[in-house]
């Protein structure tokens, strides 16, 4: 049964990764950018999540009706602003670009909110639980899990079937006759760019009710979302899920077998995944 936990556990906690990667694989199937900031991001959900509660008294769910506009609004002025400039053939502009972007969240959080580690309180739902057979499961990763369900369900239907997934899928497959069937692909990449940091807002505050966090934190959920990423597919979706699952699940079985393997299993994981599979589980088929 303690294996049967484990396993359960770490599906559980493969929403949040899920969450995590949403956003970076919407964005890399939509223009082709890798974000190096995207970790920084999340954290700044985070906070954006604490300081909402803190000057409101809303629980921290309900803030997100304001985090989550808000951190699109960043995301579409970020890449409209700065972002887009960088596009291109070259791959280099982005990731420099991204990465200094990076490093100064980083130092603006510290200096806005100090390194003092931080946590949203969300009250009874942190430690909620229900009884399912023999095993305990926590309302909270309950609930992420399903949610993560729900985010790429929206995701997968806002992309196949509304005008706005059309526009997507245009200017992913090519952007000049995109622009010359009248979509504006700068446009078009904000709208990507705000849809997928609405995303990372919920996988922000979800991160800051499930534990601590501080401004340094951001580099290790950048790689546990990459990893689901990768694992699951470049640019699909549903793999995203998929690999978020899997990195969860590597990570509680390597903490049953000894606590200071689980960071490392997962790696060992994705490590085994690449090397049998370079293009990951579920690669994207174009449509």
């Amino acid at each position: 049964m303690d294996w049967v936990n484990a396993i359960v556990q770490g599906t559980l906690l493969g929403g949040l990764y899920a969450l995590f990667a949403a956003g970076l694989s919407l964005i890399f199937g939509v223009m082709r950018l890798v974000n190096i900031a995207h970790g920084d991001l999340i954290v700044l959900g985070a906070y954006l999540g604490l300081t909402v509660t803190a000057a409101t008294g809303l629980h921290p769910l309900l803030a997100l009706l304001l985090v989550v506009p808000t951190m699109g609004a960043i995301g579409y002025v970020l890449q409209r602003g700065l972002l887009n400039q960088t596009l291109g053939d070259d791959l280099l502009p982005p990731l420099l670009v991204t990465f200094d972007l990076s490093v100064i969240l980083q130092n603006t959080l510290l200096e806005v909110y100090s390194a003092d580690p931080q946590k949203i309180s969300a009250g009874a739902l942190e430690t909620a639980s229900v009884q399912l057979g023999g095993l305990s499961l926590g309302v909270l990763p309950l609930f992420t899990f399903g949610l993560a369900i729900a985010v790429i369900w929206g995701l997968q239907w806002m992309f196949y079937r509304t005008a706005m997934g059309r526009a997507f899928r245009a200017v992913s497959d090519n952007q000049d006759i995109a622009q010359l069937m009248g979509l504006n692909r700068r446009h078009v990449f904000g709208l990507a760019m705000a849809l997928a940091l609405a995303v990372t807002a919920v996988a922000g505050v979800l991160l800051g009710i499930r534990t601590s966090f501080d401004p340094a934190i951001g580099g290790g959920r950048l790689i546990f979302g990459f990893e689901a990423v990768i694992i699951g597919g470049l640019g699909n979706l549903w793999g995203t899920l998929a690999g978020g699952i899997i990195l969860g699940v590597a990570q509680t079985i390597g903490a049953k077998i000894d606590p200071g393997w689980q960071t490392l299993s997962g790696h060992l994981a994705f490590l085994l995944i690449l090397a049998i599979r370079p293009n990951g589980l579920f690669p994207r088929i174009s449509a």
